[in-house]
């Protein structure tokens, strides 16, 4: 019972996961700090914190597939993170006016993507069937990442680079069309257990 306990406390502290929980702790640091949206000093630290926690959304997979530190925990709380990051700084960036207009519309296809996949997801786990990660999935989330570090630069970034958030929006409705394109590809493949289900 005691070996059982050391071992479950052990794979919850192992590396993958504090860097998993590091990005969960990124999330109100970046919106603490996008709080003030006209401060550039604000937003370079927002875009510092930011880029460290999607680098570590590539490291933690890297280290559980490389050290074998794969666990239930870190399989539950990795997609939860990069999920928590993007939905947090998209909110922020909308309440600053940073997407505005018709690029409201690419925000909102991310958001609903995500929340439409986790509830698939969710199910099909009940069913226990498995809906593996795609290689475009994952250039999706790479695109979303990108966009979101030009756009939290914002108007800090064009003093270093022009149109930088411009750069950061057209990016966000490429991530967006990816979004549709991965989202419609886990419905497709789930599709058929929904309506075995029904």
């Amino acid at each position: 019972m005691k070996i059982a306990s050391s071992l479950s406390r052990s794979k919850a502290f192992n590396l993958a996961n504090m860097l998993t929980y590091g990005r969960l702790v990124a999330v109100p640091a970046v919106v603490g700090l996008l709080f003030w949206p006209e401060d550039h000093w604000s937003r370079w630290a927002a875009l510092i914190v930011f880029a460290v926690a999607a680098i570590t959304d590539y490291l933690d997979g890297y280290v559980a597939r490389t050290f074998a530190q794969q666990s239930a925990l870190g399989r539950m709380l990795d997609p939860i993170a990069d999920k928590l990051l993007v939905a947090a700084c998209l909110l922020m960036l909308v309440a600053d006016g940073t997407i505005h207009g018709w690029s409201l519309w690419a925000a909102i296809v991310i958001l609903c993507r995500e929340i439409l996949v986790s509830g698939l997801r969710e199910f099909l786990a009940e069913l226990k069937v498995s809906v593996p990660v795609s290689r475009v999935a994952k250039w999706k989330t790479t695109l979303q990442l990108v966009s979101l570090g030009f756009l939290i630069a914002g108007p800090a970034g064009e003093t270093v680079l022009p149109n930088n958030t411009l750069i950061g929006i057209v990016l966000l409705w490429v991530a967006a069309v990816l979004t549709i394109y991965t989202g419609w590809d886990y419905f497709k493949n789930g599709i058929h257990h929904l309506m075995d289900e029904g």
